[in-house]
C-alpha cells in the first residue's frame, strides 16, 4: 500500500450540519445485516447525523429504494467478487474526502476489510458489526478478517454469543467489542397496524387452523430441507396445520423439489420473495426455524413482535432472546426433529399458545425495539466522533 494519506483529518468538521456516516457493506440484498440498514435510517436522528452507503454487488439492490426513500445515499462501486472489494479502496477513499465522512460504519468481513484500510488512508474512525460466529467463515476470509481486525476503533457483536466467538477466536483486548443487539420496529411489527392482505383467506387457510411459518433466504445454514421434514411430520398428526414459506435464495430449485418429494403442496405454501411481510407474520400462529447457525436473526424478532410464538433450535444468540417453555421453545441445534413433538404437544394447548404469543411480544419490547438499538449505535457514534 502506499504511504497513508493523512491530509484528511477528521477534526476540521466543524459545521452545524449533521455529522456524514459512510455504511459500507457487500450488498444491500434481503439479508438480515442489510434489511437492518433501512430499518435503522428510519429511527435515527437525521438533524444529527446524514447517513450514506456504499455496496458493491450491483445484483443485489432491494434494499436501496427503502435506504432512499428514508433519505439515505446510496452509492454502488461494482466489484464482482471479494478481492475486487478490496481494490476497490482508492474509489471509497475518494467518496470519504469528497463528502468529509466523520465516521465509517462496515458490515461482515470483507466489506470490513475494505473499511479498515480506507480508515488508514484518511484518518477516519472505523466501527465494525459482526453480524457471525468466526467459526463459520471461510478459512481465508477468516485469516483475513483477524489480520486486519486491530485497525479499527470499535466492534460490536449483534449478540453475545458472536462476542464470544470473537473472544475465543480473536483473544486480544482491543479493539473494544461490545454487544449491540439487534432490534426490530416495535410500532411497525404490531398486529394493531392496519397491513390490508389477508394471506389465510388467499390461501384458503381455515381461520381456526394452526398456521406455522418462516421468513429467510434459502441458505445452506437454515435447513429448508429438515423444516420441510418437520412440517410433513406435524401435519400427519394434526391435519389442519399449514405452514408457510416466505423468501427465496440460493437453494430455491432443491428446497421445492424437497417439498415435491414429501408431498407437502396440500399444505406448504411458498410465498416467494416478499417486500412485504408483515401481512404472512399476521397469518402466522408459530414462527419456525431449524437453523444450524444464525447470529440473532431479525426476521426472528419482527416475528415476535408480531406476536408469533417463536419454535426454534437454539442457534447462535438465539437462546439469548427464547427462554425455553416461557416466550417459545427450543431445542438442540443437533436435534431439530425435536420440534415436531414439542410443537405437537403445545398445539393442543390453544391457551398456552396465546400466553407465549403475547410473552413474545413482550420480550421485544423490553429488549429488543429498534428505538433500544439505535440510541445504542448513537451513542457509540459521539463516543468516536468526538475523541
Amino acid at each position: 500500500m502506499d504511504t497513508l494519506d493523512k491530509t484528511y483529518i477528521r477534526h476540521s468538521y466543524q459545521g452545524k450540519q449533521p455529522i456524514p456516516v459512510l455504511h459500507i457493506i457487500k450488498s444491500l440484498g434481503r439479508g438480515g445485516a442489510e434489511m437492518l440498514l433501512p430499518e435503522t435510517l428510519r429511527q435515527h436522528d437525521k438533524q444529527q447525523f446524514d447517513f450514506h452507503y456504499i455496496y458493491f454487488l450491483p445484483w443485489k439492490n432491494q434494499m436501496v429504494s427503502a435506504i432512499e426513500e428514508e433519505g439515505g445515499k446510496v452509492v454502488c462501486i461494482p466489484a464482482g467478487n471479494n478481492a475486487s472489494i478490496l481494490l476497490a479502496v482508492r474509489k471509497i477513499a475518494a467518496y470519504v474526502r469528497k463528502h468529509e465522512i466523520q465516521l465509517i460504519h462496515c458490515h461482515l468481513p470483507w466489506a470490513g476489510m475494505a473499511a479498515r484500510i480506507v480508515g488508514k488512508m484518511t484518518g477516519v474512525p472505523v466501527v465494525y458489526t459482526e453480524h457471525n460466529k468466526w467459526e463459520r467463515y471461510h478459512k481465508l476470509t477468516y485469516l483475513l478478517n483477524k489480520f486486519t481486525f486491530s485497525s479499527q476503533q470499535r466492534v460490536i457483536a449483534v449478540s453475545a454469543e458472536v462476542a464470544n466467538s470473537i473472544k475465543t477466536n480473536y483473544g486480544k483486548a482491543k479493539p473494544l467489542v461490545q454487544v449491540v443487539a439487534n432490534g426490530t420496529d416495535t410500532v411497525k411489527y404490531s398486529r394493531t397496524q392496519n397491513i390490508g392482505n389477508d394471506i389465510r383467506k388467499e390461501l384458503n387457510i381455515p381461520a381456526t387452523a394452526t398456521v406455522i411459518g418462516i421468513t429467510c433466504v434459502f441458505r445452506v445454514q437454515k435447513r429448508l430441507g429438515t423444516w420441510l421434514e418437520i412440517a410433513q411430520a406435524l401435519h400427519a398428526k394434526h391435519p389442519d396445520t399449514y405452514f408457510i414459506i416466505v423468501g427465496d435464495g440460493p437453494l430455491r430449485e432443491e428446497i421445492h423439489n424437497k417439498a415435491k418429494a414429501l408431498g407437502t403442496d396440500k399444505y406448504v405454501f411458498f410465498a416467494g420473495l416478499q417486500t412485504e411481510t408483515r401481512p404472512y407474520f399476521t397469518a402466522m400462529d408459530i414462527f419456525m426455524m431449524s437453523s444450524e447457525f444464525e447470529g440473532l436473526p431479525i426476521a426472528l424478532l419482527e416475528a415476535m413482535s408480531m406476536n408469533c410464538l417463536p419454535a426454534c433450535t437454539a442457534a447462535g444468540g438465539i437462546p439469548e432472546v427464547i427462554k425455553d417453555g416461557e416466550n417459545g421453545l427450543l431445542v438442540p441445534v443437533q436435534e431439530p426433529m425435536q420440534l415436531v413433538a414439542r410443537l405437537s404437544a403445545l398445539i393442543q394447548q390453544p391457551n398456552e399458545i396465546a400466553r407465549m404469543k403475547q410473552t413474545a411480544r413482550e420480550t421485544v419490547l423490553h429488549s429488543f425495539s429498534m428505538k433500544k438499538m439505535v440510541g445504542e449505535l448513537e451513542t457509540i457514534y459521539n463516543d468516536l466522533i468526538t475523541k
